[in-house]
């Protein structure tokens, strides 16, 4: 399955209700699950992020669509990144000839 890599960052509104953001993670994850994927792990970190996200979709749509439900709700904003494990880097590099 494609995974993804979030980084995230609170919005304005997601500060002011940071003590719901454990409630929040766990509603996104029975989301992710919902939508055919899964919140793999998810980590509050110090520095330029405040959380870091890894997640995996049976397709890029589904793991579209989960991110612009989340970020719709209006206390994240996201950078995504789509990640390859080493056999799909395997198969990329095999397409080079």
């Amino acid at each position: 399955m494609p995974t993804f890599v979030s980084l995230i960052n609170w919005t304005d509104q997601g500060v002011r209700q940071s003590k719901e953001s454990l409630d929040r993670a766990k509603a996104a994850g029975e989301l992710a699950e919902r939508m055919g994927g899964s919140l793999k792990d998810v980590y509050w970190t110090v520095g330029p992020y405040d959380i870091v996200s890894v997640a995996e979709f049976p397709d890029d749509e589904s793991g579209t669509a989960f991110l612009l439900a989340i970020a719709g709700q209006g206390n994240i904003r996201t950078t995504t990144l789509r990640a390859f494990d080493a056999d799909e880097m395997r198969g990329i590099l095999g397409k080079l000839g």
